[in-house]
């Protein structure tokens, strides 16, 4: 469930699609099926590639800006979650796919860019370019205490 909320850019009930087609369609397979975990995150991989083809596709919405934040509160924690969701509502389903595939599954470039059928020059470069604009997108990130909170 996390991988598809990662994949589907935070979108609780997206995530949940994701993850019910990719059950139904490992099910039917269930016998012939030596991992059957790494064929499912497989398969929500390309369901997620397939949902981005898609021409009628929702779009996505942002929202206006956090309010400020409160000085030495406890919602430290809430606030990181934030600023990363919000930020990684705005990159793009691949950009978003790569981050996923590289550093939450900590898959090799040559793997991700097999998944996703590019070269590893691609993912490479989506990769640096996917940092530089969550960077960007979320400046709050590179403070000091949310370095820390990321660090626990």
């Amino acid at each position: 469930m996390r991988l598809a909320y990662l994949l589907t850019g935070g979108d609780q009930h997206a995530a949940e699609d994701v993850l019910q087609v990719a059950l139904a369609k490992t099910a039917g397979r269930w016998g012939d099926i030596d991992n059957p975990e790494a064929y499912v995150r497989r398969v929500m991989y390309r369901q997620q590639v397939s949902t981005w083809r898609l021409k009628w596709r929702r779009r996505e919405t942002t929202v206006t800006a956090l309010p400020e934040k409160s000085a030495n509160d406890d919602m430290s924690a809430v606030d990181l979650k934030l600023a990363v969701r919000g930020a990684l509502t705005r990159i793009t389903p691949r950009q978003r796919m790569v981050l996923a595939l590289r550093f939450l599954e900590d898959l090799p470039e040559a793997e991700v860019a097999r998944i996703l059928g590019c070269s590893v020059g691609t993912v490479r470069s989506t990769t640096h370019r996917s940092l530089a604009r969550l960077r960007r997108l979320a400046p709050e990130l590179n403070e000091p205490e949310m370095a820390e909170e990321v660090q626990r």
